[in-house]
Parts: C-alpha cells; structure tokens; sequence
C-alpha cells in the first residue's frame, strides 16, 4: 500500500482536531478521532523528518561555525 501524501495525511490531521474540539462526541468517537489524529501526526512527522535530511546534513566545523552541504544517502547508509 502506498504512503499517504503529506498534505493529506496534513488535512486528515486537521480534520480530526477539528473533530476533537466538539463538545457534543461520545468517548469511543473521540478515541477513533484521536487515534487517526496520531496516525496522521506520526506520518507529517516523519516526512518531514525525511525531507529535512534529504535537502542537507548540518555539519559542524572547528571553532562552532556551522555549515550545510547536500546529503548523500549512500554516506549515510554505508
């Protein structure tokens, strides 16, 4: 199975804190909710996480300069 696109897992967050914050659920509506909500949550998280370290590796230089070059996913993997 495919992974859900960020933006949708996104929208499904939303939705369920939109779902969340009416005061009229029951208890078994509100846990499905909050269940899907840290599904979603789980899987921004880590796309982002993937990003970040896709478009650079932060490295630090003597002296505490910084500084940013590509990430090169065989370095990383080897």
């Amino acid at each position: 199975m495919a992974r859900e696109s960020f933006e949708k897992a996104l929208s499904g967050l939303e939705k369920a804190v939109e779902n969340l914050e009416k005061e009229d659920l029951s208890l078994e509506e509100a846990l499905r909710w909050f269940e899907q909500g840290v599904e979603r949550l789980v899987l921004c998280r880590k796309t982002l996480e993937d990003a970040e370290n896709k478009v650079e590796v932060l490295l630090k230089e003597r002296g505490g300069q910084f500084k940013t070059r590509p990430f090169d996913v065989d370095q990383q993997e080897g």
